[in-house]
């Protein structure tokens, strides 16, 4: 299964999004540590769900990392909301 997938299969069991966009970044990143080749190693992670009213930025990052089906290290970067 494509990493894509993963991560937009287990977010949306954790968080029941309203809005769910996961972007393969990988080229972005070609030549640095952690790229190889066939991508799949930086995503842009954007999620919007009800879970997180109420709840500060960092605690919605806390609650993102501890369901990323993924080291969190591959995201280049992250929007919860």
């Amino acid at each position: 299964m494509m990493v894509a997938a993963t991560i937009r299969e287990k977010l949306t069991a954790a968080f029941e999004p309203d809005e769910l966009l996961v972007e393969d970044e990988s080229a972005k990143h070609a030549g640095h540590s952690g790229a190889r080749v066939g991508g799949q190693t930086h995503f842009n992670v954007r999620i919007v769900a009800k879970s997180f009213e109420g709840q500060s930025r960092v605690e919605r990052q806390r609650a993102f990392t501890l369901h990323s089906p993924t080291n969190s290290s591959r995201m280049a970067s992250t929007r919860c909301r």
